[in-house]
């Protein structure tokens, strides 16, 4: 690849844990063209080095942490990171982000992606300073939170809070936790389908950036002020997500994910709702700005918890799922120990939305009796924070019973079996949902059950307000595949959705900007388009097929109360199947995708692998 090309740092670092050897890659730029960068690159990576029938533990699956062409510019969040792997809930694709500063950072020190392989005899981490790496030794970071980790690599090397990006695991991920997360810059996760386990088998603790005094250019620099600017306009008033739980709980809309599912009312007083709210949180909780790379929004923050027994624990801003999982999902109404369990989940290095699910499946066992203390070693009450942060470090270090809910949700539940595992929400892929009652929002039901890695890949209720809420079910699929490509696009970029909103146009005008090419919004959708073709056939040929696409029982339940009482997707499920892979350009009945779909995304030499 030229060295010139706008928007790229030039080369992708390899490393072999195995032999502990690093080397240069070079893209040149058609390639670059086609496959973008961040998520649809990744694809590339994996389907072209990893066979699918490996296991996603094996040193031969590759975790390829990649940057794209808007990374470290003007656009707000483009220190973001798209990590893609073979995840270890689903051993299928895997593709989610996290935001912060490493990708800027990476490509400051010369790198716009990193494919790390093998599995070191030893634990390591990786360091990036001014076009140079190296690995290190890592045994005096173990047992160490993600937290202490990013404090201790920066100390060590001499680095202030924001001259260097750490992306690391937390003890979950060293005891290899199948829903262990990567954290990065301490409260950024990219964590959905066990990316920390993945990294934790390969025994690499960390990954650091320094800033280095590497810039990135771009070709029309004013142009690309100015789109920067354009897409800034419509969010500048964004304050997070923090105040989803109270808002949710207000507008009694049935979206709040309650006591596991068993109902859709959380039984909060709106004195005891409001210590949830942003301006509550905000007033209370000490908040210090600490924002991702060229971000002007005012949401990322640490704060501290000012009273109580866990007076004094810091912890990053709460995004809206950690206080669902730790506040109705859980039946807790005390804000204190809700934030506290968000900093243990991020200390631990576990995935938020799995450890909600997974903490109310094991509460609404022991209240039934399904699951007894004898069998947990505690006792786990609705509402009980304390035995919550218990349980959660029992997780992580697979000690007693966390050993068996450190499989996640489906294994564990499939290993109590009988009527406990009856109650169980995830996916049939094995992965579960993100932090809202998803029987009432079909669209992320339907997209959550159907997608190729583990977490959303579509973004379709962030295109018609209607579908926010049952019902519509044809328009649901029909939305799914219609605007199906232009996330992933935009996770190829890579950059913050809270900042660029999907907005393909003015995404496609930056890359543009950055690069001098003439790219269109339909070859950008397009880009995503093969990415997801790609990750479907690399699942396909893992044994995940269309029979999966589907949730559990409970997921798919129908609501007992609340406004949507009676409402049930599964009538509905089989159509709106048929109907989506219809218009993905997939056979009807078994979801693969026809060969005219694949020539049409260039993909020809795919076609052989599905014979």
């Amino acid at each position: 690849m030229s060295q010139q090309l706008g928007g790229y740092a030039g080369k992708i670092l390899r490393v072999d844990l195995t032999n502990e050897h690093l080397n240069n890659v070079v893209l040149d730029e058609p390639t670059l063209k086609k496959w973008i960068g961040g998520t649809a690159l990744g694809s590339k990576i994996l389907y072209d080095e990893v066979n699918p029938r490996v296991d996603w533990s094996d040193p031969e699956n590759r975790l390829i942490v990649a940057s794209g062409p808007l990374g470290g510019t003007r656009i707000g969040g483009s220190g973001s990171v798209s990590v893609v792997t073979k995840g270890a809930l689903t051993n299928g694709a895997t593709a989610v982000q996290a935001n912060g500063y490493l990708g800027a950072f990476m490509k400051f020190c010369g790198y716009d992606s990193i494919i790390i392989q093998g599995a070191a005899k030893r634990w390591l981490y990786l360091y990036l300073d001014d076009g140079k790496a190296e690995l290190r030794g890592a045994s005096h970071l173990l047992r160490r939170g993600t937290y202490e980790t990013t404090d201790m690599i920066k100390a060590e090397n001499k680095k202030t809070d924001f001259q260097a990006s750490v992306l690391s695991i937390g003890p979950a991920g060293e005891k290899i936790a199948r829903f262990a997360a990567l954290m990065m810059d301490k409260g950024h996760a990219a964590g959905h389908n066990g990316t920390g386990a993945v990294m934790g088998s390969k025994k690499l603790k960390a990954i650091c950036a320094a800033r280095g005094a590497g810039q990135i250019t771009v070709r029309s620099p004013d142009v690309m002020n100015n789109i920067t600017n354009q897409l800034y306009e419509p969010v500048k008033d964004f304050r997070g997500t923090l105040g989803g739980v109270y808002n949710n709980f207000k507008n009694a809309d049935g979206t709040l994910p309650v006591r596991n599912y068993t109902t859709n009312l959380w039984n909060a007083t709106e004195e005891e709702a409001q210590t949830f709210s942003e301006p509550y949180i905000r007033s209370h909780f000490n908040p210090k700005p600490h924002p991702c790379w060229a971000c002007r929004l005012t949401h990322a923050t640490m704060m501290t918890i000012p009273e109580g027994p866990y007076r004094g624990t810091a912890a990053e801003e709460p995004e809206y799922e950690q206080l669902a999982a730790w506040g109705p999902i859980i039946w807790n109404k005390d804000v204190n120990g809700a934030v506290m369990l968000c900093a243990v989940c991020d200390e631990m290095g576990l995935e938020n939305n799995e450890a909600g699910w997974l903490v109310g499946w094991v509460m609404e066992c022991f209240e039934k009796g399904y699951l007894t203390k004898d069998d947990l070693g505690i006792e786990v009450r609705w509402g009980d924070v304390e035995s919550v942060r218990q349980l959660l470090h029992m997780v992580a270090n697979r000690t007693g019973f966390g050993n068996t809910l450190a499989e996640g949700v489906k294994r564990a539940s499939e290993t109590v079996g009988g009527e406990a595992a009856k109650c169980a929400i995830y996916t049939m892929k094995g992965n579960t949902p993100r932090g809202h009652d998803h029987r009432t929002r079909w669209t992320e039901l339907f997209e959550t059950s159907v997608s190729n890695t583990g977490t959303l890949e579509v973004g379709g209720f962030m295109q018609d307000p209607k579908l926010m809420h049952p019902g519509y079910p044809m328009e649901v699929s029909s939305t799914a595949a219609n605007i199906n490509g232009m996330m992933v696009f935009e996770d190829s970029l890579v950059t913050c959705r809270f900042n660029t909103r999907m907005n393909v146009p003015l995404l496609t005008q930056a890359v543009n900007a950055a690069t001098g090419w003439s790219l269109m919004p339909e070859e950008a959708k397009t880009v995503g388009l093969r990415a997801i073709n790609l990750f479907r056939v690399f699942n396909l040929r893992a044994g995940i097929k269309a029979e999966l696409d589907k949730p559990s029982e409970r997921y798919s339940s129908t609501p007992v109360d609340g406004p949507w009482k009676g409402t049930s997707i599964r009538p509905h499920w089989a159509s709106m199947i048929e109907n989506y892979y219809g218009l993905m350009g997939w056979d009807t009945k078994t979801g693969i995708p026809l060969p005219e779909t694949l020539k049409k995304l260039g993909l020809e030499d795919v076609i052989k692998d599905l014979s």
